[in-house]
């Protein structure tokens, strides 16, 4: 037995199921040409039982972020973010490993385009890794974004030092300071928060 038989044997395994079972696509774009799709959700459901059943492990580490504030046609400001992603897939048998890499992309006009760039990589990783069949074009987002034409200036941030933010939380909720506005002077400083940074202040901090 070779050393990876194990995550391969349980990838197939999974593959199986998912060919029998598929996702179907019964969400619908909100907005633009009200396309339909499949969200996280509906993979992370139809997806769970056959990672338990067959004990395969999926761990998801984020390598690179970029996060870019853009305008909309209306003029309000939208924050448009690209990860690139490795997922482990691990079998809990004999813990063997295979890593596979994805990208996401998301926008959002609040603080959740990191959270939605996350989950389309780990929703196409899964749709390639495990050929889920589905029908039509394979669109993703519930809302579609019109920006403006002329993009804004790109520039590489850095991420933000774990020991400022834990000195800057306590600061930053007692000021009451919107998660938007926040995010926004970062970005203007040439800094970035980490997915694990962002979650908190998604939790501690007001949108606007």
């Amino acid at each position: 037995m070779s050393e990876k038989t194990g995550v391969y044997a349980a990838i197939a395994a999974v593959s199986k199921n998912m060919a029998a079972q598929g996702i179907s696509k019964d969400r619908k774009n909100q907005q633009g040409s009200g396309y339909n799709f499949r969200g996280i959700d509906d993979v992370l459901n139809a997806l769970s039982p056959s990672l338990v059943e067959h004990g395969l492990v999926i761990i998801p580490r984020c390598i690179e972020r970029e996060s870019v504030e853009r305008q909309t046609k209306a003029g309000g400001a939208i924050f448009y973010t690209t990860v690139k992603v490795e997922f482990d897939f691990i079998s809990v048998s004999d813990g063997s490993k295979h890593t596979a890499v994805m990208y996401g992309e998301a926008m959002d006009t609040s603080d959740k385009s990191t959270n939605k760039a996350m989950s389309a990589a780990y929703k196409y990783v899964a749709f390639q890794t495990f050929c889920i069949p589905t029908e039509g074009d394979n669109d993703a987002d519930l809302n579609t974004h019109e920006v403006a034409a002329k993009p804004a200036k790109t520039k590489s941030l850095k991420f933000y030092p774990q020991e400022n933010f834990e000195l800057g939380l306590p600061k930053w909720k007692e000021n009451k300071e919107p998660s938007v506005d926040l995010i926004k002077r970062m970005a203007e400083n040439n800094y970035q928060f980490t997915p694990s940074q962002l979650e908190i202040i998604d939790n501690e901090l007001a949108p606007f």
